[in-house]
């Protein structure tokens, strides 16, 4: 019995970083895309959420093991896999990418703190001080525990999905029986869907989170745990997110552009409490990831250059490490602050880049998974490495179809 108890005690300790990843990519434009889905098709996209649970957990767990198994983050491994040159050119890719989500986060911040009554000005001045000393306060563990215990916000979605009185008899049948169709505003934010699950930045998360925790290859099958326990936990937020919005804003036939607004038509239809809910998951969502998505793409940089990286690390001894999350903080409060900003052309253009990035990145992750000078006997089998180019062919069919339909005016 004592001997089950440290196992499960050992397995704990080594989880945090696939929870945290998986959570953060429920963010503004995360909420966003799901309650457009709900708005838009009611039920008729919820068989899409097993299929996303199951791409998430590929692309993390692979990411995590590749940490656990060499002690690097994914940046590093590309260059040393394929070279400074594709390396520095992902890098640049993954700056510009980042930086417009996280002005998009703050605009999420911005706009659940509005429904509450409080200022642009206020809030996004609060919560990006907030977000910086957060990300500045030294120790990886200890930051990695408000993150998690800030999570916790992300339960208001489940409990506006109850308070939306569905029917869950429909709503599981929509589940497990697919409904496709060929409109080109279902395959557009079918591609939106796959986008907000699996981006760019989550890859370069979860690797450098598990060398930042010191894991190692015996930690391969916590992080496993890890992984797929924080993809389930994730989508099932996801779920209730378009469950809630399918019950109550698709039958009245709202229109959503974002994620305030599903707050704001969720409150005379569903109640107060539906609203509010909703509202606040907003916000915690907003804030969880601005929190992580500077850091990450400063770590990502800093392993790719080979410069000092790392939390618990002074100015002095990472000054590149620090300026950049000092910097796209700053800009990103500045951006929001700046009146008549096109906000949404900034969360479209990022879009854009995580779309052409992507594939690229999920290429060369499972072409280093694969090989085995790199991952010795953690390498990809058989079976693990056709379901991750099985992820890799979707997001590339996808992708093309998104740009197709961009051409054609369509999306």
């Amino acid at each position: 019995m004592r001997r089950k108890n440290s196992r499960i005690l050992a397995l704990l300790a080594v989880m945090g970083p696939g929870l945290l990843t998986s959570l953060a990519g429920n963010d503004a434009g995360g909420v966003a895309t799901y309650s457009n889905v709900g708005a838009t098709f009611g039920f008729g996209m919820l068989w899409t959420v097993p299929l996303m649970c199951l791409l998430l957990i590929v692309v993390q767990e692979t990411s995590a093991r590749m940490g656990c198994a060499t002690g690097k983050g994914f940046a590093s491994l590309i260059r040393e896999r394929f070279g400074i040159r594709i390396s520095a050119v992902a890098m640049l890719a993954l700056i510009v990418s980042n930086f417009a989500v996280t002005v998009s986060e703050f605009a999420g911040i911005a706009s659940g703190m509005e429904l509450f009554g409080v200022p642009v000005v206020y809030s996004v001045v609060v919560f990006a001080i907030l977000s910086w000393v957060l990300t500045m306060s030294g120790s990886y563990h200890r930051i990695e525990k408000i993150l998690l215990a800030i999570s916790c916000v992300f339960v208001s979605y489940i409990v506006a999905g109850v308070l939306a009185k569905p029917d869950w008899g429909q709503a599981i049948q929509a589940t497990v029986v697919p409904q496709m169709s060929l409109a080109p505003n279902y395959v557009s934010l079918l591609v939106a869907n796959v986008g907000t699950t699996i981006s760019p930045y989550m890859i370069f998360m979860v690797a450098s989170n598990v060398v930042e925790k010191k894991l190692d290859a015996t930690d391969i099958p916590g992080q496993r745990a890890d992984n797929i326990s924080g993809a389930v936990v994730a989508e099932v937020i996801t779920w209730f997110i378009i469950l809630a919005t399918g019950t109550v804003l698709y039958p009245a036939g709202v229109v959503v552009q974002d994620a305030a607004d599903a707050a704001q038509a969720l409150e005379p239809l569903a109640g107060q409490y539906a609203g509010v809910m909703f509202a606040a998951g907003l916000v915690g969502a907003s804030f969880l990831a601005a929190c992580v998505l500077p850091g990450t793409t400063a770590s990502a940089v800093c392993e790719a250059f080979g410069w000092e990286r790392g939390s618990d690390r002074t100015w002095q001894e990472a000054p590149v490490y620090k300026g950049i999350i000092t910097g796209i903080i700053v800009l990103s409060t500045v951006i929001i602050l700046v009146p008549g900003m096109d906000l949404f052309g900034i969360m479209m253009a990022s879009q854009v880049i995580n779309g052409v990035l992507l594939p690229v990145l999920l290429v060369c992750l499972v072409l280093i998974a694969s090989d085995r000078h790199i991952m010795g006997k953690h390498a990809n089998g058989r079976v693990w490495n056709a379901l991750t180019w099985f992820t890799v062919v979707s997001v590339i069919v996808l992708t093309v179809i998104m740009f197709a339909f961009q051409l054609l005016g369509l999306g």
